[in-house]
């Protein structure tokens, strides 16, 4: 049997305010918090070969996606939508075609992506597994 394409997707807020270090620098400026988690996740995409998806609340009126190929792919989504909406539509799209797991805080969330087949982890579970990789 063919292993499947692993992604780990990551509500980025959820994570930034489990945090406390990511929770102080977003206090002081958002945009840190978020360039240093995406740079941990960075490290461990490197370190694994996992897919990172990291999904943030936008503000603009469309949903962004930025990324450089083989990269971390970041979504914001538009005014008035939640990440959680993101997560979820990308969890029933992909679970069964990949190995999916949801970096996530919010215990709604988290229910909804298994029923969609993927698994879900928590923010400390998601510290864990990236320094265990940093150790390896």
């Amino acid at each position: 049997m063919e292993e499947r394409t692993r992604y780990l997707i990551v509500d980025g807020h959820s994570v930034i305010f489990a945090w406390p270090e990511l929770r102080k620098l977003h206090a002081r400026r958002s945009s840190l918090a978020r360039e240093t988690l995406v740079k941990q996740l960075r490290d461990y995409q490197d370190w694994t070969g996992v897919h990172i998806v990291v999904v943030f609340d936008g503000k603009g009126k469309k949903v962004e996606a930025t990324s450089d190929p083989a990269d971390v792919q970041i979504f914001y989504s538009r005014s008035g939508q939640s990440a959680d909406s993101i997560i979820e539509r990308l969890a029933s799209k992909y679970a069964k075609r990949y190995e999916l797991m949801v970096a996530t805080s919010d215990s709604m969330e988290a229910e909804t992506v298994h029923a969609c087949g993927a698994e879900s982890i928590s923010p400390g579970g998601l510290r864990e597994l990236l320094a265990s990789a940093r150790r390896a």
